[in-house]
């Protein structure tokens, strides 16, 4: 018996010496495990929190106008600007303890992990909130032991290294709410039309439903579904003491309105406009050694949005039902700001922006830049030349070339420079082009910011050097704003994730490109255009547009056998207007080659409702003088007809005044025979007609 006693109280001992040992072992493990985690923690430091934002365009008036993202639309904001109810509402349903655990919650994992092993899979999850955000950050939505242990450590590390209100942000700044909304502030815009910040109990509610299954929880996809999980998520909050009965029963009997459509219009606002935007901030955050793909920005635009919607309804108007494509853009010449930009007609057919990136021959647009130059070399409105066919020689007399008008006519008589502005003459350009010489027209050019080349061409007057109608906006942008430097953008300020202003547009110093003078009276013969009185062989090329007219407008139209264009300017906006076909495509209809100025016409005349109809002020070195416009000399009423005002430097007013041309060969045409008689009468001296004195 004592001997069997013995054994037992041995065995008993030994038993329990395992016992401690096996639970020193495991105490031990467990320690080293936890110091090894804590290591490893420490090694592998706090894991990174940046995730791709959107960055969001705003137009001049701070109203969002769209945005820019990759892969995902995200935004992000701070938890102090998120609606307490979302936040609520999202621990409520998703991890209660969140406050008080230390990344994990050992009762759901212990539940989950009973579930998981009865199944023999992966089936069931217990990830506590910052599990969740380590997912979203870092790993994939596969259900593994591999995905779930890395997750595990992911957790470890936020826990460790960021504070609870950090990595509740995180979380609902990068959760899925469906619909390629990736956080809360794009998911409470896209669902509600409003700020997360601005969310009532019941909408919070009914978004912190959709992360646990965007695809049956979104209420668009099955709003029967998503009500009775926030109707379930209200409950809790109520169990939980974060909500009264009362705003449980609020909330429940809440009617949502939903404004995904919205949401989804206002993404098409400026689309052309946009990527400009895009390309010009990308250049201006490079030069300060920033990376736009971070995302996050928020960009203040120069986008006028009265003045794009003008533009897209004047497009919208006149556009043929054909191939026939458009380009139009607006910018103001007090800053160079752009207001307004069509690149084309549908986004959505294709993005190729024709304002930007398509190069096309400007045809006679480009003569106001080459008539400046002339009036730098000494030309004035009243300079006469015969404008009759002729043929010019070049290339040291190995080529030829004979310039013809529009309508293959030509003057029988000498014409002005101001006539030859308003009816576009192409000898007179041609040989203004010969006179002055190509390098004064090349230097002209590139203080125009316009493409320049060294070839010699007298086609070269008549606009076949490519150009954008970006940069040929801008050019008579630098007209309208009295030959002062000015350089087109979009951007007014830019801002990174965390609000700070790295960008801001300062306006560049003042530089005359041309002096004020040759400017505004290059402006005043592009007025011409809209004149009637200086038709001629070709009528002046604006008057078909003159009866729209309720502002004063200067302006230049061109065309080529595939281009059309119409480019010009008021005291308030400078605009152009391209249209023509992307493969080269002549123009042969009617609608072809009048859509052009109807659109200008159109989106200048709406633009300008309502504001005062503003003269273009004359600087003090110019003086106005009415011309006889046949003569160049004084208008006086020996010949009424043909008479204009025009502004000429002070050194070059006319002081020889006209008269009835005696020996004009039209006062023997019997048909003006009876009005040449009494222009003689009037044209001679009244003396001859009294008594001799006494």
């Amino acid at each position: 018996m004592k001997r069997r006693q013995y054994f037992k109280k041995k065995t008993r001992k030994k038993w329990s010496k395992n016992v401690l040992l096996v639970t020193i072992a495991l105490a031990s493990a467990f320690v080293v495990s936890i110091l090894s985690l804590r290591v490893y923690a420490q090694i592998a430091g706090a894991p990174p929190l940046t995730v791709p934002k959107a960055s969001i365009f705003l137009d001049s008036q701070n109203n969002q106008i769209g945005d820019y993202y990759t892969d995902e639309r995200r935004y992000w904001v701070s938890i102090d600007e998120l609606s307490p109810y979302l936040i609520d509402a999202t621990i409520a349903v998703e991890d209660k303890d969140f406050y008080e655990h230390g990344g994990f919650d050992y009762s759901r994992i212990a539940g989950a992990l009973l579930a998981d092993l009865k199944a023999g899979s992966k089936v069931q999850g217990a990830s506590t909130l910052t599990q969740q955000y380590a997912r979203n950050l870092f790993l994939t939505h596969e259900k593994t032991w591999t995905r779930k242990i890395n997750e595990a450590l992911y957790a470890y590390r936020l826990e460790i290294f960021y504070g609870k209100d950090e990595i509740l942000e995180g979380y609902l700044n990068t959760v899925y709410y469906g619909h390629g909304m990736y956080g809360a502030e794009a998911a409470s815009r896209y669902y509600f039309g409003k700020s997360s910040g601005d969310l009532t109990l019941a909408e919070a509610a009914m978004l912190a439903g959709i992360p646990k299954g965007p695809t049956y929880y979104s209420p668009l996809a099955n709003e029967q579904k998503a009500t009775e999980r926030q109707q379930l998520i209200l409950s809790l909050m109520e169990s939980q003491g974060k909500i009264t009965a009362t705003e449980k029963e609020r909330g429940v009997s809440e009617q949502l309105v939903y404004k995904s459509d919205e949401w989804i219009a206002s993404k098409s606002i400026a689309p052309y406009f946009l990527d400009v935007v895009w390309a010009e901030a990308s250049e201006i955050l490079e030069s300060q050694n920033l990376n736009i793909s971070e995302g996050g920005w928020k960009i203040k635009t120069t986008l006028n949005q009265a003045h794009q919607q003008a533009a897209e309804q004047a497009v919208a108007n006149h556009m043929p039902d054909s191939e026939l494509q458009v380009g139009l853009v607006s910018m103001d010449p007090h800053t160079g700001f752009v207001t307004a930009l069509v690149g084309g007609r549908d986004y959505g057919t294709s993005s190729f922006n024709r304002v930007t990136l398509a190069q096309r021959q400007p045809g006679s647009t480009i003569k106001p830049i080459l008539y400046t130059a002339a009036l730098e070399k000494g030309y004035t409105p009243m300079t006469f030349k015969d404008v009759s066919q002729t043929t010019f020689t070049y290339d040291n007399g190995r080529q030829t070339y004979t310039p013809k008008n529009v309508n293959g006519q030509f003057a029988t008589h000498e014409m002005s420079l101001a006539q030859a502005v308003a009816i576009s003459d192409n000898v007179y350009a041609v040989k203004t082009l010969q006179d002055i010489g190509y390098p004064s027209f090349r230097n002209v050019l590139e203080r125009f910011q316009l493409n320049s080349t060294k070839s010699e061409s007298p086609s070269i007057a008549l606009g076949t050097i490519e150009t954008s109608l970006y940069a040929l906006t801008n050019a008579y942008n630098i007209l309208a704003a009295g030959g002062e430097s000015l350089h087109a953008t979009t951007i007014l300020s830019i801002e990174n994730a965390k609000g700070q202003i790295v960008y801001e547009y300062e306006q560049p110093k003042n530089e005359q490109v041309v002096t004020e003078a040759d400017a505004y009276i290059m402006t005043q013969m592009l007025t011409g255009i809209f004149d009637p009185v200086f038709s001629d062989y070709s009528p002046a090329t604006g008057v078909s547009i003159r009866p729209k007219m309720t502002h004063t407008y200067a302006a230049k139209s061109g065309t080529t056998n595939s281009d059309q264009w119409m480019v010009g300017y008021s005291t308030h906006l400078t605009t152009g207007v391209w249209n023509g076909y992307d493969h080269g495509k002549n123009l042969s209809t009617q609608a072809d080659n009048s859509t052009t100025k109807q659109v200008w016409i159109d989106f200048m005349e709406a633009v300008h409702k309502g504001l005062p109809n503003e003269e273009f002020v004359a600087p003090s070195t110019v003086e106005g003088v009415v011309v006889d416009i046949t003569s160049g000399k004084i208008a006086t009423e020996a010949c009424p007809e043909n008479q204009r005002l025009v502004y000429v430097k002070a050194e070059n007013v006319p002081t020889e005044k006209c008269s009835t041309y005696w020996f004009d060969s039209d006062w023997f045409n019997p048909e003006s025979l009876e009005n040449s008689w009494d222009s003689l009468l009037n044209w001679l001296p009244f003396e001859l007609f009294k008594e001799p004195a006494q």
